[in-house]
This record gives C-alpha cells, sequence and structure tokens, in this order.
C-alpha cells in the first residue's frame, strides 16, 4: 500500500514522493519572462522537499496570457529564461514541470488584486478568442469582454502553438508537461457545453466538444519525449447544472489516456461565473478517486489539502497517487519536512546538507 513517502514513477521519471506544487499563478512577469521571484517561488519549495514542482500556467502566444502580467513559453529567449529555474529544481532533489496554457476568451484581465476584470485596450488588454462568442461572466456583462469566435484554421494554428510550447518546455529543461485543460481556459471552454455553442466538428456532440483537446495531446505527445510524462489538468466539473460532469470527465481521461497521457490532473469548475463550490478540506478529492478507478489512469488531486495525516489517507486509499498543495504551499514552504516528522517517517525527506548540519548537527 502506497503513502504519501513512498516514490512514484511515470515513464523514466521518479518522485521522491507524492507530493507536488501546484502551478500558482504569481503575476509577476515581464513580457512572459520569468524572473528572480521565479526562481525563488519554485526553487524554495523544491529545497523544502516537495517531489514534483509545476510552474505557473504559462501562456503559448501573448494573447493566450490570462493578464499581461503572467507568465509565458512562446519563444526561445523564454525557454531560456525558464532553464534557470529548471536547473535550480533538479539540483534539490525535485522533478520541474511546465504547464503550458491558453487562457481563452479569459485572458486580458487584470490581476486579481487589482479588480479581476477583462482590461480595455487602453489599459494595456487585448481581444480574447474561444469557441464561441460568450463572454466569460455572460454577454450582458460588461466587465467581461465577448470572445471572437475562432475559426476551424486558428483552431489549428492554436494547437500547433501548444506543440511549440512543448518542445520549448523540453529545451528549457523541464522534465514533466502538463496541459491546462481547466479552469475556464480555452480547452475547457471548448469541451463544456456553457460556453461552446459551435454547430461544427468543434461543437455539439461530446466527441466534438473534445476534439480540441485530444488533437492537441495527440500533436504534442508527438513531439515530446517517449521517456517523459504528459499530464493533464482538468476541470471536473462544472458544479452548473448542464455543464460539463464528471462522468463526461471520466469518459475524457479514458481517451486522453490512450493518446499518452499518463496522468490526469483532478481540478474543478471556474468556466462559469455563476457556479457555487461544496468548498471544504478536500473537496475535489472525489472526483480524483473516480477517475483513476473509472479511467484506469494516474490522478492528482488538489483542493483544500492541508495536513500530513489527510494527504497520506489519500494516497494510502487509492484516491490519488500525487497530492498537490498550493496555498499550504505559501504558507509553508517546508511542509514535506513537517509532514514526515508529524508522520513519523524518518527517511521521508531530509534537509539540504547546509541546514541539516545546522539544525541537526549532521
Amino acid at each position: 500500500m502506497a503513502h504519501l513517502f513512498e516514490p512514484f514513477s511515470l515513464r523514466s521519471v521518479t518522485l521522491r514522493n507524492r507530493i507536488g506544487v501546484s502551478p500558482m499563478c504569481q503575476y509577476w512577469s515581464n513580457d512572459g519572462m520569468p524572473s528572480d521571484w521565479h526562481l525563488v517561488h519554485l526553487g524554495s519549495r523544491a529545497v523544502g522537499g516537495a517531489a514534483l514542482v509545476i510552474a505557473e500556467a504559462s501562456g503559448v502566444e501573448p494573447r493566450g496570457r490570462i493578464t499581461p502580467f503572467c507568465a509565458g513559453i512562446w519563444s526561445d529567449a523564454h525557454a531560456e529564461a525558464w532553464s534557470r529555474v529548471t536547473r535550480f529544481v533538479k539540483e534539490q532533489g525535485a522533478v520541474p514541470a511546465m504547464q503550458i496554457a491558453h487562457a481563452g476568451r479569459k485572458a486580458s484581465a487584470s490581476r486579481p488584486w487589482e479588480g479581476d476584470r477583462h482590461l480595455k485596450d487602453e489599459e494595456g488588454g487585448w481581444q480574447p478568442i474561444g469557441p464561441s462568442p460568450i463572454a466569460f461572466g455572460g454577454t450582458g456583462n460588461r466587465l467581461w469582454r465577448v470572445p471572437t469566435e475562432m475559426t476551424v484554421a486558428e483552431i489549428a494554428a492554436t494547437r500547433e502553438l501548444f506543440v511549440a510550447a512543448a518542445r520549448r518546455s523540453l529545451a528549457a529543461g523541464f522534465e514533466w508537461l502538463e496541459l491546462h485543460y481547466a479552469h475556464g481556459y480555452l480547452a475547457h471552454s471548448f469541451y463544456s457545453p456553457l460556453s461552446n455553442k459551435r454547430t461544427d466538428l468543434y461543437g455539439g456532440s461530446f466527441e466534438n466538444r473534445i476534439r480540441f483537446a485530444m488533437e492537441t495531446a495527440r500533436a504534442v505527445r508527438a513531439v515530446w519525449p517517449e521517456e517523459k510524462p504528459l499530464a493533464a489538468r482538468i476541470s471536473g466539473t462544472d458544479w452548473v447544472e448542464g455543464g460539463w460532469t464528471v462522468d463526461e470527465s471520466v469518459e475524457l481521461a479514458r481517451r486522453l489516456k490512450s493518446e499518452g497521457v499518463d496522468l490526469i490532473d483532478c481540478s474543478s469548475g471556474f468556466g462559469s461565473a455563476g457556479a457555487h463550490y461544496p468548498i471544504g478540506p478536500g473537496w475535489q478529492v472525489p472526483i480524483s478517486e473516480r477517475v483513476r478507478r473509472e479511467a484506469g489512469v494516474p490522478t492528482a488531486t488538489v483542493g483544500m489539502i492541508t495536513e500530513a495525516k489527510q494527504a497520506d489517507e489519500i494516497i494510502r486509499s487509492g484516491k490519488a497517487d500525487i497530492v498537490l498543495l498550493a496555498s499550504e504551499f505559501l504558507r509553508d514552504a517546508y511542509w514535506p519536512l513537517h509532514a514526515a516528522k508529524a508522520l513519523g517517517i524518518e527517511k521521508g525527506v531530509r534537509m539540504p546538507l547546509p541546514y541539516d548540519y545546522v539544525v541537526n548537527g549532521r
């Protein structure tokens, strides 16, 4: 029976434990470039004992960013800048992962602490794109722009942007790649019936709504090395009647697995401004458990996982293969070290030598 500090392997990559840093937008980039902030933010969690360190959602093109301050990986210069982060993370014994993303209709937004709304052109904003001309907040909400409906040619071109971003992620030294298919961003807005009202091959039926996600996964897997893991973060449910369901997520996971996706990162929601979430400790774990059991694919889970025993129970009971922490890692960059001590696991995580010598005298 696996536990929180047992290694976990996918393809040729082995994580030292089952604890990962969930991708967290920092809104601290200039023209998409990672900075010293990203080196410290991600590097400190690797020092603290995390096994998997996932960089924040990084745009595959400038208009694919959520805000003007979001990270990107649309040029070779971005890949070179990220390589400084990946080198340090690997030096600390963790696996660096990149999450490639396109914000779709939720792009061109202000930072959350600046109003969390769409920006006008004169404020540094731009025209977002999506499967249908439906604004995130509804067509009558003036705070959110109505996206331009993508043509089939634009869909194909965007798929190729993900492929280019995958190649650059490899050049940057990332060893694990995640496709951001969640939270109301482009791929999610295609597969959710709430945001996709198309009548062509990319809309209507389940098969058509998942087409962009499937085609993109297939194209990315073709260029991402066979020995390296490919994951996809999904919104397991929209939490809205008539929206995307967990049943559909199970089927999507099965199909993504057939295309070479190795792990499904199970989040949920954030595709509809009117959703109501049952937020509480481990509130998204049941989604991960169902996808893992019914689709037969490894999963990661996230959402108010804060206690060592809670995280360990998720792994021991087979509800997920990896637990991802977000806010808790911001409160405590050394959470894995403290979790190992709380669980009485001596071989859990060891401090880096300069710290270990001073603190433990060894």
